[in-house]
C-alpha cells in the first residue's frame, strides 16, 4: 500500500524539479528550454522564499512489510501577487508536474489540497489562482474538479 505525503522542497530538489520543468514545457507547449537556465531559476525560488515555494508530493510505500521508501511523485510552486483590491495576497499555483508512471493517481489532487489548506490557514490569502493553456483540456478538467473555476481573464506578456 502507498500514499502521498507532500514536504516542502529543499535546496537538493533542484535538479529534479528543474528536469521536470523542463519536460513540462516540452510535453504541454512543445517548448524547448534552456536547462542551465531552469535550474538557477529553480534555484533561485528555492534560496529565497519571497520569489518561490515548491512542495513535492511523495509517494510511501511499505517494502517487505517493514522498511518504508519514499519517491518524488510531483511538485507545484507558488508565488505571491499582492491585490489592492483585497487587500491581501493570491496565492498563484505555477510549475505543476506530475511524473508519467504517478499520474492520474491524486498526485496534483494531494498537492492542490495540501496548499489550499495551507492558503486557509494563513492570514492575508484571499485565493488560488493558476494559468493553464487554452489547448489542455484534460488539465482544466482537472482544476475545475478541485473547485476553481475560470476566472474569465486572458494573460498577456511583452518580453524584455
Amino acid at each position: 500500500m502507498s500514499r502521498l505525503r507532500i514536504r516542502d522542497a529543499v535546496a537538493a530538489d533542484r535538479d529534479l524539479i528543474a528536469d521536470w520543468m523542463v519536460a513540462m514545457a516540452w510535453e504541454t507547449e512543445h517548448k524547448r528550454l534552456d536547462p542551465p537556465t531552469v535550474q538557477a531559476g529553480v534555484g533561485a525560488g528555492l534560496a529565497d522564499s519571497a520569489k518561490a515555494r515548491y512542495f513535492v508530493a511523495m509517494r510511501e510505500a511499505e517494502v517487505a512489510g517493514r522498511e518504508t521508501i519514499a519517491v518524488p511523485a510531483g511538485t507545484l510552486m507558488l508565488t505571491r501577487e499582492w491585490s489592492d483590491w483585497r487587500n491581501g495576497d493570491w496565492w498563484w499555483i505555477q510549475s505543476v508536474y506530475v511524473a508519467a508512471e504517478h499520474r492520474r493517481q491524486g498526485v496534483y489532487q494531494a498537492l492542490h489540497s495540501h496548499v489550499a489548506a495551507l492558503a486557509q490557514a494563513t492570514p492575508g490569502v484571499v485565493g488560488l489562482r493558476l494559468y493553464v493553456e487554452r489547448g489542455n483540456a484534460a488539465a482544466q478538467r482537472t482544476y475545475r474538479a478541485m473547485g476553481m473555476d475560470d476566472a474569465g481573464y486572458d494573460i498577456y506578456e511583452q518580453g524584455t
